[in-house]
């Protein structure tokens, strides 16, 4: 899914939103209570989830990494390759909080704030150590993908500062991956800042699901 389809989403999410808003008799100020906010922005977390970089930008990586001589996927390989990758990442990352969604032919890893990273920083959790070392098990095994990393906050801060925070866990992330010998060809790196949320930012919980890395798996593919 690129980023224009997400643009959508996010769009038909604040015209449901305004149809949910009520008169608080007290202050004659509109507000959408927390429970109807909260349900509408997690029901577009489905919408929201998937490449944040565009097509375009596959495309490019796709053909640079075939040019190097990396095989590509065709027909109905595709679909199986990416089945047998979505089995391996579900295996090695149950119980650590990660969630695997797959979207077609595309496969994203939500990686929320609790395991990733603390509040205002791009340094790694410890905990998060292993788990992005099954990451990387499984695309070292499966070469065949370009890996988008996309980094996101909660609201709090300006939005300059929590677009350069977003990009730094984003590269924090990438840079794992390539000290531990993923061709950074592979690899986009982009951060979002607060553009994108998938909870209620107005509540600990959902700032903490907001603040978040999703790894997306993209087929490289001739056509």
């Amino acid at each position: 899914m690129n980023r224009k389809l997400a643009g959508i989403g996010v769009t038909g999410l604040a015209v449901l939103l305004a149809g949910c808003e009520t008169m608080d008799p007290y202050t004659g100020e509109t507000e959408t209570s927390k429970a109807t906010r909260g349900a509408l922005i997690g029901a577009a977390a489905g919408i929201v989830v998937g490449l944040a970089s565009g097509d375009d930008a596959v495309d490019r990586r796709q053909r640079a990494l075939i040019g190097a001589g990396v095989g590509a996927l065709a027909g109905g390989a595709v679909g199986n390759y990416m089945d047998r990758q979505e089995m391996k990442l579900r295996q090695e990352l149950a119980g650590t909080g990660v969630s695997v969604t797959r979207n077609g032919d595309h496969i994203t890893l939500n990686m929320p704030g609790n395991i990733t990273f603390a509040t205002d920083s791009a340094d790694l959790n410890s905990g998060f150590f292993e788990v992005l070392g099954s990451v990387t098990k499984v695309l070292k095994e499966f070469d065949k993908t370009v890996v988008e990393v996309a980094g996101h906050t909660d609201s709090r801060g300006t939005d300059a500062y929590n677009q350069a925070l977003s990009e730094r866990r984003a590269q924090t992330v990438s840079d794992f991956f390539t000290a531990r010998n993923i061709p950074s060809q592979r690899l986009i790196t982009i951060g979002l800042g607060e553009s994108m949320p998938v909870a209620d930012n107005r509540t600990a919980e959902g700032q903490q699901l907001n603040r978040r890395v999703e790894i997306t798996m993209v087929p490289i593919t001739a056509g």
